[in-house]
């Protein structure tokens, strides 16, 4: 019987999802029959599961629907928890960019988080949190237990799903822009909570991301470093050239296909350059915290190794640990292993020191 309580809602939820696609928020950038890939919706970086028919946006649209509900489920006890829409750049590849509306704001989804025990007489710290994956969503096992963990500290927090994101349909699915406008969606989250909560602190904002949420997170403090407090960046992807070299060409194809950014690492380096963390290193002014792992069987630990010596050598103030054969390979610190949560524990305890939370863990 429980589980029908559960269910019905979700379906519901889905079916108003569904609805939202018959309007678009969008220029489509490919018909909506058609994908480019399909990828995995779940923790890893966003490794394409390979190339095939189209993806079924039904079951995408019903996931997420339920992941909402979970959300629901397991926080509305210590929680106001609340779906959102806001805007942020338009489509960077319209399909037709002179047909009416192809240069509006695409329209972005997102989960807020507002601790019920919060002394809102006060300034109050927020955590904007970015979800791993190039094709995925935040409703992944590991993000519940972590949004708890941060409400219990005090803080507030947003999780967008930015462009690219799985549970809107096709033509928000085409609409990925890794490293490139993604990330400004994500920013604008920052904003919107700003707006619309005047007890959040803009000097308290802080970042949190595991791997490809980890490289927004970095894109984000480079690309915006006057508006963080604090960033922590897990096994995060940082160097999309060297990246693409030790990846299949399966996971290359997602990146060159027509949606996307239209041509292979060999045809423009220049552009992936541009979406690389490390081609910043020299912006940092953000107090950083990164972990990787040396058995990561995603994000290689070369990459995290060849960030951290940028950031040396251009002689910025940060700090990292790289854990020597982590169970888990990638997934290391999102588990519920005790060194799991001794790494979740030493990430909240370094954000805690400049974001101030109410409770923060000992």
């Amino acid at each position: 019987m429980l589980l029908r309580h559960f269910l019905l809602p979700a379906v519901l939820s889905a079916s108003v999802f569904a609805q939202r696609q018959t309007t678009p928020t969008a220029s489509p950038a490919t018909p909506s029959g058609t994908s480019a890939s399909s990828t995995s919706g779940g923790a890893s970086a966003g490794t394409p599961s390979g190339a095939g028919g189209p993806r079924d946006q039904g079951s995408d649209i019903l996931l997420k629907a339920l992941s909402v509900q979970k959300f629901h489920a397991q926080l509305d006890d210590i929680a106001e928890v609340d779906e959102i829409r806001y805007t942020s750049l338009p489509p960077h590849k319209p399909a037709n960019p002179t047909a009416p509306g192809a240069k509006n704001p695409l329209i972005i989804h997102a989960l807020t988080f507002v601790p019920r025990k919060l002394d809102r007489t006060k300034k109050q710290p927020l955590l904007v949190f970015a979800h791993q994956g190039i094709h995925s969503n935040f409703g992944a096992d590991y993000e519940y237990p972590a949004v708890k963990e941060m409400l219990l500290q005090g803080y507030t927090v947003i999780a967008p799903d930015y462009r690219g994101s799985t549970g809107y349909g096709q033509r928000f699915y085409d609409e990925i822009d890794y490293g490139g406008a993604e990330v400004e969606d994500v920013f604008a989250a920052r904003a919107w909570m700003l707006e619309n909560y005047d007890f959040l602190d803009e000097k308290r904002v802080g970042m949190i991301g595991w791997s490809h949420g980890g490289m927004i997170t970095l894109m984000n403090i480079l690309l915006h470093p006057k508006a963080y407090a604090a960033a922590y960046a897990g096994v995060p992807v940082t160097d999309l050239v060297l990246r693409l070299g030790y990846h299949d060409a399966s996971y290359q194809a997602t990146f060159s296909a027509a949606t996307h950014i239209g041509k292979t690492v060999q045809g423009d380096i220049q552009e992936y350059l541009k979406r690389s963390p490390i081609t910043y290193a020299d912006k940092l002014e953000t107090p950083l915290l990164i972990h990787g792992n040396t058995n990561d069987e995603d994000v290689n630990v070369i990459e995290i190794q060849r960030f951290v010596a940028a950031l040396k050598a251009a002689e910025k103030k940060f700090e990292y640990k790289i854990y020597e054969n982590a169970p888990g390979g990638h997934e290391f610190g999102r588990l519920d292993t005790k060194l799991a949560k001794e790494s979740r524990r030493d990430v909240y305890k370094f954000l805690a020191i400049y974001l101030k939370p109410e409770r923060p863990v000992q």
